[in-house]
């Protein structure tokens, strides 16, 4: 595997780690949960521009949402027994 992707895996799990510290720093009153969100970014952010080097910020951005997105999801019910609410009504498209 190249390294840029393992670059752009620590950059997602550094971001999952620090969207959870968020929740768990409860707005930024509790230490060391602060700490960890700001340390945790950083580094994602640090590897991220490690793999725009060699990627498109287009793809790389986009991997790196996703899954943060598709993780936090799985994080917030397992950790914080945060269920996402259901829609109020359904979508309609004219």
């Amino acid at each position: 595997m190249p390294v840029h992707y393992i670059y752009l895996i620590v950059a997602v799990a550094a971001e999952t780690i620090g969207t959870t510290a968020l929740q768990a720093s409860q707005q930024f009153s509790r230490l060391v949960p602060s700490l960890i969100v700001l340390v945790a970014y950083g580094f994602s952010f640090y590897m991220l521009g490690l793999t725009l080097k060699v990627m498109p910020v287009g793809i790389v951005y986009s991997i790196w949402s996703g899954l943060g997105i598709a993780l936090i999801a799985v994080v917030g019910p397992a950790v914080f027994g945060q269920n996402p609410d259901p829609p109020d009504s359904p979508c309609l498209v004219v």
